[in-house]
């Protein structure tokens, strides 16, 4: 087995930390304390990172920024529509 299972493990804490942050915003549809140039400029980077895995064909890395650009997505649309 190679380093990749460093990659997984990443990949999947970082994208489970992120869950319930945006699980609450989904939930309460509060985004007053969120900054819409941070969401915008994070959800742009984690397109990036989406796309950087698929280049490189690394599973872990299209994984979690896949599930994390739905995620970040979402609470971007929420932003713009509720403010």
């Amino acid at each position: 087995m190679s380093g990749e299972w460093m990659g997984y493990v990443a990949a999947t804490l970082t994208t489970v930390a992120f869950v319930p942050q945006a699980l609450k915003t989904l939930r309460s549809r509060n985004t007053r304390d969120i900054s819409l140039s941070m969401y915008v400029v994070f959800t742009a980077g984690i397109g990036f990172w989406l796309g950087y895995g698929i280049w490189l064909e690394s599973w872990p890395m299209i994984g979690c920024n896949s599930v994390t650009l739905l995620l970040a997505g979402a609470i971007l649309g929420m932003k713009l529509r509720y403010g």
